[in-house]
């Protein structure tokens, strides 16, 4: 079963940093796509941002262009979440996300194959 284990998460203040981690075992990491999303409480679960097997090509909600990086290393079978400028609104659990078929939405829930636990992200004011 594939697993993905996400880390990097905490409680920081607006306009602080936190980088999210996101590591598998599988060895076909590489040929995914990778995705981040964000759930608030009472909220549904919302895409932050994805890129395709190499990152070449990056997509990202607008609440965050700008602010949030996404990145990945196939050697270690990680994909990365560089949050910056966080904001108060940026609170929620994070969930990293594999998109093993090609040709899907990239920012549909419903496109990705295997969830992580989540990882909690507060941003205090």
């Amino acid at each position: 079963q594939v697993q993905l284990v996400e880390s990097g998460g905490g409680l920081v203040q607006a306009v602080d940093s936190l980088r999210l981690s996101c590591r598998t075992s599988d060895r076909t990491f590489g040929s995914w796509s990778m995705g981040w999303f964000r759930q608030a409480p009472g909220q549904e679960r919302e895409f932050v941002a994805s890129c395709d097997w190499s990152c070449d090509h990056t997509y990202y909600s607008d609440g965050v262009r700008g602010r949030f990086f996404i990145s990945r290393e196939n050697w270690a079978n990680t994909v990365y979440l560089q949050m910056n400028k966080l904001k108060p609104e940026d609170t929620g659990i994070y969930y990293c996300a594999a998109q093993v078929y090609t040709g899907l939405s990239h920012s549909d829930a419903r496109s990705y194959t295997f969830w992580g636990q989540g990882t909690q992200v507060t941003v205090s004011s």
